[in-house]
């Protein structure tokens, strides 16, 4: 690198895992080595996770996001953020972290009855004020081993039974150490022999075949797991195998009339299938962990392990792949998604999450993340480069590179999509206070804007190739590193260099599947009381395709600025099924067909399944009230010239996430060793990042894209440490 000066770091894209990178090489401590610019396209930073305000202030967002309380990586930069930011909560709003973000403690999940009915179960997961996500962990407590795992799920089952499937007055008495209940509430440093002792006596005595006797099974497991010696190993398989033969004779006996009660026996008995395939494939011995099985889909795998179809097919497995749209091509009949990342991914939601399981925003991603980490990578001197679209990533031929000198990223080329009146292009506007991306871009500060305004240029479509300039940027003249983090869906259009000479790019695009989104969000009159829905504000998944995910989202009508308040905000998102034939460039009318089918999906749905959640919504003949719906036009319910029937549809807002930047990224069954790592050295001066890369979470996220972006900052500076990239877990 060059003696004496700044190392340059171009970052390509402006999405989670850019902000990532740029937010580590750009600390204080250090002390000005890396100079950064971010290049990218359009006017606002957020890839998926990008959001603006509209009509009305309200908030655009491109699907429906909450935060997990196992984001932990995710937390720690925000935290840091805030605390840089030091806003005036005197004349901001959202100064803190926490002004930022709150626990939304309820979660939904829905189960089809018959008759076409629907079962709303509605979850209260308590807030846990005394640790947080972002907090230190220390070895002592590290949540994230297989072991540790193992021990939580034998706490959680045993509890779900002693609450939920055996209430009864009379404590189950434990046949082997004389009527003291075991698990926790036994004595930890009982011995090993003691403890063998005991599971002999279950297994031999066949008392695992009851309520009581496979929770004083579980509470025994719960010491073994726990235990640091593995002695037990050998015993440990049959008594799990014990405690699944035994709970499913049971679960056969339940009936679908308690839809509560068979709800808690199907996650018993998944409980179950997970520890018993944990030990079977020798998840705590071997090196890789959960990816172990990633060859596997999650359903495959736990019917391996005894699960029942009911429990299969039930909402908590649906769940998971909802929430990850784990569906290929966008089809619902095809579910699929990598065991280990299903089961990693579902243990830390479960046991890793810290103060809530979900943590909602109280403005749009746009307004408590990206504009955040905007201003105070603009305060350390990042610069921003807006309206720049990268069309190739160029390497050198074979004839240009020295003998032994490895490949490298030789140079960058662009195209410019409109050039500003001013050095700099400001991005932000203010809503009372509070700084926001626009869901348009400022014309004004454009050249020719107003012309581009009215020639209806959109800078962040595929499909629009309309640009005022190109720019090449060169090796050592211009940049030192690249970090790529563009989508995974833009890389066979712009590394068409790396594909062509590198067998593992080409694979890694041929078989890592992504997938089209689309999101509804819907205001109304009425409240959710009103409509029908009388519990309290929730996330809900596993619902009706093909909006099968549901949010309230009420709280935030407050950020807004309605002539006519709502009184309700929902949000919807799912896959969109992908067509036969993938769009090429010159199908220039793609987006807006894609767009009407997500209308045309929307009313559909709304007419003849959003009864089943809010069933005041619905006329008694059937169909949805669409008066009931909010126009930012409209100054009075009911004004002269209002639009009637779906008509009234068209004042909302939906998407369809159509762009290859914006398609979601998958896990799908065998395609995980496909992944690069943001740590491969291959090429001299590039690093990869992305929730698409070999993150150690490995799926589709905010999470996974702060770690790999953490990931591809250690992989320039060294820093972070590796083991400051809380549950990088990848060998």
């Amino acid at each position: 690198m060059r003696e004496g000066k700044p190392i340059r770091v171009a970052i390509i894209g402006g999405g989670c895992s850019s902000i990532a990178a740029a937010f580590e090489l750009s600390r204080p401590e250090h002390k000005g080595k890396y100079e950064i610019t971010i290049y990218q396209v359009g006017w606002r930073l957020g890839g998926k996770g990008a959001s603006g305000r509209g009509p009305a202030d309200r908030i655009e967002e491109h699907g429906f996001h909450v935060w997990m309380g196992m984001y932990e990586n995710a937390f720690r930069l925000m935290r840091e953020c805030y605390r840089e930011l030091n806003r005036d909560r005197a004349t901001c709003r959202i100064a803190d972290w926490r002004d930022a973000f709150f626990p939304a403690p309820f979660i939904g999940l829905a189960q089809a009855a018959a008759k076409g009915r629907v079962h709303n179960f509605v979850s209260y997961f308590p807030p846990d004020e005394d640790s947080l996500p972002g907090d230190p962990i220390t070895v002592n407590n590290n949540p994230f081993s297989v072991a540790a795992y193992l021990v939580r799920i034998a706490s959680l089952l045993r509890t779900i039974l002693l609450t939920t499937v055996a209430p009864s007055p009379e404590r189950p008495k434990d046949h082997i150490s004389g009527g003291r209940l075991s698990g926790r509430s036994a004595n930890l440093d009982e011995s090993r022999e003691r403890l063998a002792e005991r599971v002999a006596g279950l297994l031999k005595l066949g008392l695992v075949a009851s309520t009581a006797g496979i929770i004083e099974a579980l509470g025994i497991l719960e010491m073994v797991f726990g235990s640091p010696s593995r002695s037990l190993d050998n015993l440990t398989l049959p008594l799990l195998e014990k405690i699944a033969s035994g709970a499913r004779r049971l679960l056969e006996g339940v009936i679908d009339d308690d839809p509560q009660l068979s709800l808690a026996w199907q996650a018993i008995d998944l409980g179950i299938a997970a520890m018993l395939g944990m030990v079977r494939f020798g998840l705590l011995s071997d090196p890789r962990g959960f990816d172990v099985i990633n060859d596997y889909d999650f359903r495959e795998w736990i019917k391996l392990n005894g699960a029942s179809q009911r429990s299969i097919d039930s909402p908590l497995v649906r769940a998971c792949y909802d929430l990850v749209f784990a569906y290929e091509n966008g089809d619902h009949r095809r579910p699929r998604h990598g065991a280990g990342v299903g089961l990693r991914g579902s243990l830390r939601l479960i046991f890793s999450s810290r103060g809530a399981i979900f943590w909602k925003m109280r403005a749009g991603m746009g307004d408590v993340v990206f504009a955040p980490f905007y201003e105070v990578l603009k305060r350390r001197g990042v610069s921003f480069q807006f309206f720049h679209r990268l069309e190739r990533v160029r390497l050198p031929t074979r004839a240009e590179l020295a003998p032994g000198e490895r490949p490298y990223i030789q140079a960058l080329e662009f195209d410019i999509q409109a050039l500003n009146i001013r050095n700099e292009y400001q991005p932000l506007v203010e809503v009372d206070g509070l700084p926001c991306w626009p869901s348009k871009p400022d014309f004004s500060q454009l050249v020719h804007g107003a012309r581009m305004e009215r020639e209806g240029r959109d800078f962040e479509s595929y499909w629009d190739r309309r640009k005022v300039a190109t720019k090449t940027l060169q090796v050592v003249k211009d940049f030192d590193f690249v970090v790529l983090g563009i989508g995974l869906g833009a890389i066979p259009n712009t590394c068409r260099e790396l594909i062509q000479s590198d067998r593992r790019w080409r694979d890694m695009v041929a078989h890592i599947g992504t997938v089209e989104t689309q999101a509804v969000q819907i205001w109304m009159r009425d409240d959710m009381e009103t409509l029908g829905w009388k519990n309290p504000p929730v996330s809900l998944s596993a619902f009706v395709h093909p909006f099968e995910t549901w949010a309230d989202m009420g709280h935030l009508i407050d950020e807004e600025r309605w002539p006519t308040k709502p009184q309700a905000l929902a949000y919807f998102c799912s896959p969109l099924p992908q067509p036969r034939k993938r769009p090429d460039i010159s199908d220039a009318y793609y987006p807006a067909r894609r767009r009407s089918e997500v209308r045309r999906n929307a009313i559909h749905f709304l007419n003849n399944h959003v009864a089943r959640l809010w069933p005041t919504a619905s006329r008694r003949k059937g169909g949805f009230k669409w008066e009931v719906l909010v126009d930012h036009r409209e100054r009075s319910p009911g004004q002269k010239g209002a639009a009637k029937g779906d008509a009234r549809f068209d004042s909302q807002y939906w998407r369809a996430n159509v762009n290859p930047t914006d398609r979601y990224v998958l896990s799908l069954p065998g395609t995980q060793k496909y992944r690069i790592s943001p740590l491969d050295n291959t090429y001299d001066n590039l690093t990869i990042a992305g929730d698409w890369t070999a993150s150690g979470l490995d799926t589709g996220c905010v999470e996974a894209a702060i770690i790999s972006g953490r990931l591809a900052a250690h992989a320039i500076s060294s820093l972070p440490a590796l083991e400051d990239i809380v549950g990088y877990d990848h060998p």
